[in-house]
């Protein structure tokens, strides 16, 4: 039977969002049902209700960082019981098919995965994010929360923590390297947390030298301003790594005269302008310039491990459902340390 749940949604394109209620299709035997408590506001759900990355699907229920507790599984559902802490990501569905699904890359499914909010899925319905008191979603598409993580400290990293994770492992992070993270915000303080705790020499590359003392905090041994033209003289040639957590254009040539032979810029942060380089940045010393999307769900699994076994959390400020709008405008303004959290139980 379908229920009726209460939920926060933009009824139009840039429209304050407000409370509302939404369905959810019955639980089927592969589905959980899990109560949500907590919830992330992502940067990128302010670009979809603002239509910066593209038409919308509106009313929309942005939020794809959920951290709750499963209330009901179906029939045959195996990975998971009542009473287990649960997060969801980015994503609730894939083809489960292609080479990529099968290497458990669904992130990169080549028939086209289904997104937690403002997409599709395969019945045909629109999908509604977390900004809500519940959802249900396919169990292979669900992760465990270890216990050693507070459920409203995991909730971002179902997006934040598993964006600068999978490109940390895949580019060999390691002890010995060194690595940078452009941006000390939601993405970027997960980045340096997860940098160090890999065994890396992280430095933070920020605007200025305002959040000096939280990089440090965090795990970062030096931290350095963009806007000292300094920076990119004394740290030429530096870093086998370096992340790009910004949403805004970058100068990617003058980034990539920061790395070593055979580094790797890795842009994860998606402005909504074109951007351009100088390919003769990427000639000389054979760099790579990169993107990454979140990671696959064995890779989000091993990412809270990971996590849970480092006591890395996010660092976050708890707020109530009716101080969404106020959030997105502060997210906008670079308000926040570091990541607005959703006490769902408030909606």
């Amino acid at each position: 039977m379908m229920s009726t749940v209460a939920a926060y949604a933009a009824p139009a394109p840039k429209a304050p969002l407000e409370r509302t209620t939404i369905e959810r299709r019955a639980v089927g035997a592969h589905d959980v049902l899990i109560d949500i408590k907590f919830a992330g506001i992502c940067h990128s759900d302010i670009h979809q209700v603002d239509e910066g990355w593209g038409q919308g699907i509106f009313p929309m229920v942005p939020g794809h960082e959920i951290a709750g507790v499963v209330v009901e599984v179906g029939s045959e559902v195996t990975r998971h019981a009542v009473g287990d802490r649960v997060g969801v990501g980015c994503m609730v569905d894939s083809c489960r098919e292609c080479e990529f699904c099968l290497r458990g890359l669904e992130q990169y499914c080549a028939n086209g995965n289904t997104m937690t909010y403002n997409g599709i899925d395969r019945r045909g319905d629109v999908t509604y994010g977390g900004y809500s008191q519940q959802i249900v979603v396919d169990e292979n598409y669900v992760v465990r929360i270890p216990d050693a993580l507070p459920l409203d400290v995991a909730a971002p990293l179902l997006c934040a923590g598993i964006t600068l994770y999978s490109p940390l492992k895949h580019w060999g992070v390691a002890p010995g390297k060194k690595v940078a993270v452009v941006g000390l915000g939601g993405l970027g303080h997960m980045g340096v947390k997860i940098a160090a705790a890999l065994g890396a020499e992280v430095t933070v590359l920020s605007q200025s030298l305002r959040k000096k003392d939280d990089g440090l905090k965090l795990g970062a041994q030096d931290y350095r301003a963009t806007s000292d033209p300094a920076t990119f003289t004394e740290l030429a040639g530096k870093f086998d790594v370096i992340v790009s957590t910004v949403s805004a254009p970058l100068d990617f040539t003058a980034y990539l005269g920061l790395l070593k032979t055979d580094g790797a810029l890795v842009n994860v942060g998606a402005p909504e302008e074109p951007v351009s380089i100088n390919l003769f940045g990427l000639l000389g010393g054979r760099k790579t310039l990169a993107g990454s999307m979140i990671g696959g769900i064995a890779e989000t699994q091993e990412m809270l491990d990971f996590c849970a076994e480092h006591g890395l959390g996010a660092e976050i400020e708890l707020i109530n459902a009716d101080e969404i709008n106020t959030a997105y405008e502060r997210v906008q303004s670079s308000d926040v340390r570091y990541r607005f959290v959703i006490d769902t139980a408030t909606i």
